[in-house]
C-alpha cells in the first residue's frame, strides 16, 4: 500500500459550516463562530475516522487576487465578498488546525486548489496517493493511480476510474471539459452551445481540446446536433476556448511552503487559548486534545 497523503479544501467545509450552523456561537468579543464549530466538528470526524499520518489543509487566501483574475478580470465577479464575520472564521479555522499540529496550505496568488493539486503532484514524486477531501469537480482532474476524491459529506469516493461514470468524461479531461461547457460557479462562459452531452461527446472522438480545435473541420460530419453551428462557434471563439482553459486548469506548481506534511503533536497552550476564545464545550475540548496527540498531558 502506498502512503497516503489528505488533502483537504477547507473552504467548502467552512462556507458549509457557516450556512448550516445555528448563528448561537460566539467568540469573548461577540462575534459569530458557528463556522468554526461546524468546521472543528467536520475536521474532527475526519481525523478520529481515518487516523492520517500525512495532512493538509488547504485556504483560500486569494479571494480576488488570484492570477487567474489577472487573466480574466470577471473570474469569480458574481460571487459576493465574504463578509467581514466570515473572513474572521476562515483566520480562526486556519489557527485551529495549526494548533492541532496539520500543515496549513495559502497563498494570496493562488486558490486552495492549485495549492492541493501542487501537493499531490509533489508528493506522487516521493510515492504517495492522495485523498482529495472536497466535493468540487475541477479537483477530479488531479486523480491518477490509486489517487482518490472524498466527497466527505455524501460519504462517497471515487478513483480516477470513477470520474467518467460522474462527469461522462476522463479524470484528465476535466479542465478540457469544463473550458467547454463553462462553469457557472466560478463565472465561466464556455464555448456559446456547448452543453455537457456535446462536450462529452466531443472529448471522448477528439481526445483533448487541443485536437478538436486542430481538427474543427471534422466537427460538422459528427453525429451530433447543430454540429455544424458548433464548428462555427469553436472557430470563433477559439481563443476564449484556450483561455477558459487557462482558468480551469489547476495549477501544479504553486509555491509550497513545506513539503513534508506529516502531522506533529499539537500546541496545548493556543489550543486551549482557542478553546477558551470559542467556547468550546467539554466534549469538543477532549476530542481536540485527542485529536492533537495531547492526551497525556490533557487528562
Amino acid at each position: 500500500m502506498q502512503p497516503t497523503l489528505y488533502l483537504v479544501d477547507a473552504s467548502l467545509y467552512v462556507f458549509r459550516a457557516w450556512h448550516s450552523m445555528p448563528d448561537e456561537f460566539h467568540d469573548a468579543d461577540g462575534w459569530p463562530t458557528n463556522a468554526v464549530h461546524g468546521f472543528a466538528r467536520f475536521l474532527l470526524d475526519l481525523l478520529e475516522r481515518e487516523r492520517p499520518q500525512h495532512i493538509a489543509i488547504a485556504f483560500d487566501e486569494a479571494l480576488d487576487s488570484c492570477f487567474r483574475n489577472a487573466l480574466y478580470p470577471a473570474y469569480k465577479a458574481n460571487r459576493d465578498p465574504a463578509p467581514p464575520e466570515l473572513r474572521r472564521q476562515f483566520a480562526w479555522c486556519k489557527a485551529l488546525c495549526q494548533a492541532l499540529g496539520m500543515v496549513t496550505l495559502a497563498h494570496r496568488d493562488y486558490e486552495a486548489d492549485d495549492l492541493i493539486g501542487s501537493a499531490a503532484h509533489t508528493a506522487r514524486k516521493d510515492g504517495f496517493r492522495s485523498v482529495i477531501v472536497s466535493a468540487d469537480k475541477d479537483l477530479s482532474q488531479l486523480l491518477a493511480g490509486q489517487d482518490q476524491q472524498w466527497d466527505f459529506a455524501r460519504g462517497m469516493r471515487w478513483g480516477a476510474g470513477g470520474v467518467k461514470a460522474r462527469y461522462g468524461v476522463h479524470a484528465h479531461q476535466i479542465a478540457d471539459y469544463l473550458a467547454l461547457t463553462g462553469d457557472a460557479v466560478d463565472n465561466i462562459p464556455g464555448v456559446t452551445g456547448i452543453g455537457a452531452k456535446s462536450a462529452a461527446i466531443l472529448l471522448a472522438h477528439f481526445g483533448s481540446m487541443d485536437a478538436l480545435l486542430e481538427r474543427i473541420d471534422e466537427v460538422p460530419f459528427l453525429r451530433l446536433r447543430g454540429a455544424a453551428g458548433m464548428a462555427v462557434r469553436l472557430r470563433e471563439q477559439r481563443e476564449h476556448a484556450l483561455l477558459w482553459r487557462q482558468l480551469t486548469t489547476v495549477a501544479l506548481d504553486a509555491p509550497l511552503a513545506v513539503t513534508d506534511f506529516t502531522r506533529a503533536t499539537g500546541d496545548e497552550p493556543e489550543l486551549e487559548s482557542l478553546a477558551d476564545w470559542m467556547g468550546f464545550g467539554p466534549l469538543t475540548r477532549k476530542r481536540l486534545a485527542e485529536a492533537a496527540g495531547l492526551t497525556t498531558h490533557a487528562g
